[in-house]
């Protein structure tokens, strides 16, 4: 589904990375410092509006683009003879977008999220260009890349924007506010690519999102201009360095699903020295203990790449198994997005406003449990005895499931960050997301290329098998979110 600047949705903005939720940070339609905001202001209040209007017309450009672009998807990877490399189409964009993260974060803390809002706008329309324009799968994959590049420094200038912008006690509800901007596009986006591509041609539905960056931009240039800053960017060179090994990393794997390991020498040597970059690289750029699974902080950041990483790695393959499998238009496989999309949003409403979901870690465990639960007619979606709508209610509940715990990993990130390290913390998470789900689908991807050939229907199954193992993983995790701690629990 959406590509969170990469994720499945883009992830909830929790605070700016490289930089605490500071209590003077002013609200970018008003001189109310946000940390001073009463405990009863509502994010459509006036104080408020002008900031979430904006950053909803941003959310809404990032689901559309990913909708449209995942309903058409096996028309192009069919067209431009490049299912083999089609992981690798959704994973580039979230690889390439661990750089940017990381890039963006010290410049949007020094000069405020404006600078590096424009620029991510700038190169995520030139990449849908570029994709639009592609005579082969390779060139549409680089502008996938640049894409996702850019959609990284936005999503990092979202982060600048909420933590400038919000009280602590607002932040649930600007995460709902995010997460409802792929309401719309959720019905109307896969039927809009789907009757774009009839007409037109699939390139159109790359072509026509530029447009919506320059609406969506200029929707939050107020907001952009009143949380200026004029420090200086004093770019860390180490980080940038780890960063680019593990998306090279990521993209060596993924170029695999093309090259295939049949034997020869160079492929096998390729696959391990791209492991060991993204292993080297990876936990370089993390809290210490996140790939370990060090209890507390670093399970949750870990928590959330897992989940983030198996609800993609059926999302990827659940509309092209529906189109080449079962028969569908991409307009009808796309319907799936619509649904999950819905249940997404309905999930985190559900994490935000019910009591008797207070416990944080408690409703994690639960949405994962649905996310896995919902998973599992995925297996037989390939399998023409089994009626669609089995696969679509399962769906429904696994979108039901991941809006539920999504969000709510977003909260206890804060929750459980010491002050000061807020944003650091929060740009971890992101880059964990983007890096564990590319990682995935790159490792998917190879995995389905050696088992297509043989058999379409083992190498669908194997690859929503392996989510689904996943997602499990993932839900043993979560016993490890409780930090051990004096003074009580914060759940």
């Amino acid at each position: 589904m959406p590509e969170p600047g990469s994720s499945p949705h883009p992830a909830p903005p929790t605070s700016a990375p490289g930089e605490a939720a500071r209590p003077d940070a002013v609200d970018a339609s008003s001189s109310i410092p946000a940390g001073g905001a009463p405990s009863s202001a509502r994010v459509w209040s006036r104080t408020y509006r002008t900031t979430t209007a904006g950053l909803f017309a941003l959310a809404f450009l990032f689901a559309f683009e990913a909708l449209a672009v995942a309903t058409v998807m096996p028309v192009v990877a069919r067209d431009l003879d490049g299912l083999s490399l089609y992981a690798l189409a959704f994973g580039a964009p979230m690889a390439l977008s661990v750089v940017s993260i990381g890039l963006g974060g010290g410049w949007s803390d020094a000069r405020g999220p404006g600078p590096a809002l424009r620029l991510g706008v700038l190169l995520f329309s030139l990449g849908l260009a570029a994709a639009a324009l592609a005579p082969s799968m390779g060139l549409l994959l680089v502008g996938r890349g640049l894409q996702g590049f850019g959609s990284g420094l936005a999503s990092v200038a979202m982060y600048v924007v909420v933590a400038r912008a919000y009280p602590e006690a607002m932040r649930p509800q600007a995460f709902t506010v995010l997460t409802s901007g792929w309401v719309l596009p959720g019905v109307i986006g896969p039927v809009i690519a789907g009757a774009i591509n009839d007409v037109l041609g699939w390139r159109w539905v790359f072509g026509i999102a530029p447009v919506l960056a320059v609406v969506s931009y200029l929707a939050l240039e107020p907001v952009l201009r009143a949380t200026a800053s004029d420090g200086r960017w004093r770019g860390r060179p180490g980080p940038v360095l780890w960063s680019v090994t593990a998306a090279a990393g990521v993209l060596g794997l993924g170029s695999l699903g093309e090259q295939g390991l049949d034997g020869r020498s160079w492929p096998v040597l390729l696959g391990a020295v791209s492991l060991a970059a993204v292993l080297l690289g990876g936990p370089r750029l993390l809290p210490k203990g996140t790939w370990t699974l060090r209890r507390g902080l670093p399970a949750v950041i870990a928590s959330r790449g897992l989940v983030g990483a198996a609800f993609v790695g059926v999302e990827a393959y659940l509309p092209l198994a529906l189109v080449e499998q079962r028969g569908f238009e991409p307009v009808q496989a796309g319907a799936l997005l619509s649904v999950s999309a819905l249940t997404w949003f309905g999930g985190s409403w559900l994490a935000a406003n019910l009591r008797f979901l207070a416990s944080k870690v408690m409703r994690v465990r639960l949405g994962v449990l649905l996310m896995a639960a919902g998973m599992v007619p995925a297996l037989a979606a390939v399998h023409p005895q089994v009626s669609v709508a089995v696969v679509i209610a399962g769906w429904a509940v696994a979108g039901l499931g991941i809006g539920m715990g999504f969000s709510t990993l977003s909260v206890l990130l804060l929750d459980w960050s010491r002050r000061g390290e807020e944003g650091a913390n929060s740009s971890s998470l992101q880059i964990n997301d983007n890096l564990v789900q590319s990682l995935w689908l790159a490792l998917g991807g190879i995995g389905f290329a050696a088992l297509l050939p043989a058999s379409p229907e083992q190498a669908f199954t194997a690859v929503f098998a392996g989510a689904v193992a996943l997602a499990v993983l993932a839900l043993a995790v979560t016993a490890r979110l409780r930090p051990v701690r004096r003074g009580g629990d914060r759940s």
